[in-house]
This record gives structure tokens, sequence and C-alpha cells, in this order.
């Protein structure tokens, strides 16, 4: 089950469970949409692949599986993403 991450992992910015700006990779790394299509151009800067628009939790079921309250903070090494940028910007995110 999704944990619904509370903040983009780069700019700490608010990403409630309702938020249309939250996007994901596969591992669940948690970025808003401006980070991504500003800064990562749809390259997760911690494993390469793509992203996705997060999904919302139903409300009726929040009391029951709450969403993550946990911050994940971890603003990324530009100098470093950049190498990781070169090797799969341009490559479809499925062929990464």
């Amino acid at each position: 089950m999704l944990e619904i991450r509370p903040s983009c992992e780069n700019c700490n910015k608010s990403l409630p469970n309702e938020s249309n700006q939250a996007m994901i990779c596969t591992f669940e790394c948690t970025f808003c949409k401006d980070c991504v299509d500003t800064i990562f151009l749809n390259v997760c800067p911690n494993c390469g692949g793509g992203f996705t628009k997060r999904p919302t939790r139903p409300s009726h079921l929040l009391e029951k599986y709450p969403v993550s309250t946990e911050v994940v903070y971890k603003p990324i090494d530009i100098n470093l993403f950049e190498k990781l940028l070169i090797r799969f910007k341009g490559i479809e995110a499925r062929k990464r």
C-alpha cells in the first residue's frame, strides 16, 4: 500500500493526500510536479526511473489506512544528479 508521503523530498513543499501536485516513481520517491518538470525532467534522482501522478487515497478509508506523516527531506546534489540526467534524459522511462 502506498505511504502517501506528506511532502516533496527535494523542496519540502507540502503534498497532502488530496494534492494534485504529487508525483511518485516506482519506488514511491515523492516529489512535487514543479521539481519533476523543471529540475528532474522526469528522471528520478534516486533511482533513474520516471514519474507518474500519485493517486489520492479515498477519504472514507483514511481512518483505516492513514497516510504517512514521516517527512523524507533530502534535497538533491545537483552535480551528482546531472550525471544521472545525462545518462537517462531522452530515454523513455520504461526503457531505462
